[in-house]
């Protein structure tokens, strides 16, 4: 029996609409699961973790060092290039995108194709060292081609195939370290240089 065309268009919208929400719909959700099961974390250790912190740019290498005193303020102080209290603020803001900032996405590049994510001069490389003396490295190259991203390498290790996983990252880490020694010094409390306000006496009057 000839179907009408009229039924016969329907039938065939009715194929196509099934199948694009198969694919998209129960298909690409399981798809899109598996890129969400991928996030990681950059590095596994805790905030408490870390002693010290050195942070390079292109304008300033800036070593950091956990106070002695865990109770004391600021936590951290600044060894060098100048000695004296860090702005815990400034600190606090690095350390948690560098122990909670998660990448799903992993390239396998070449080595000789680290200078293609500006990774052979990177904008800042920062090292970490931890109580236990384990040491870390985040190396930062540039933004990816939307912006929305930096290329970074985390502990870089050529593999077995001769390549290098390369990362993107959040662009938070390029504000967090390119910043002016004067930023990352703890802030002076003027109110406490204040001279104490005197409010004059009146004077007597003279009675008649």
């Amino acid at each position: 029996m000839k179907l009408p065309r009229t039924t016969l268009i329907l039938i065939l919208l009715a194929l196509g609409l099934g199948t694009f929400v198969y694919f998209y719909e129960i298909r690409g959700a399981t798809q899109r699961e598996e890129i969400k099961g991928q996030k990681q974390k950059i590095f596994s250790f805790g905030k408490d973790d870390v002693q010290s912190l050195t942070v390079k740019t292109k304008k300033l290498t800036l070593n950091l060092e956990r106070s002695p005193e865990s109770s004391s303020k600021p936590n951290w102080l600044i060894k060098s290039p100048i000695s004296g209290p860090a702005n815990d603020a400034i600190v606090s803001y690095l350390m948690d995108l560098l122990v909670k900032d998660n990448s799903d996405t992993i390239l396998s590049t070449p080595v000789k194709q680290l200078g293609e994510f500006a990774l052979d001069q990177p904008q800042a490389t920062i090292n970490i060292t931890l109580k236990n003396r384990q040491r870390h490295k985040l190396i930062l190259g540039k933004s990816n081609f939307n912006g929305r991203f930096l290329y970074a390498q985390a502990d870089p290790a050529i593999k077995p195939d001769g390549n290098i996983n390369v990362l993107l990252v959040s662009t938070d880490f390029a504000n967090a370290v390119n910043r002016e020694l004067s930023e990352w010094k703890q802030p002076v409390d003027n109110s406490q240089k204040l001279p104490p306000l005197i409010i004059p006496k009146p004077s007597p009057t003279n009675s008649k």
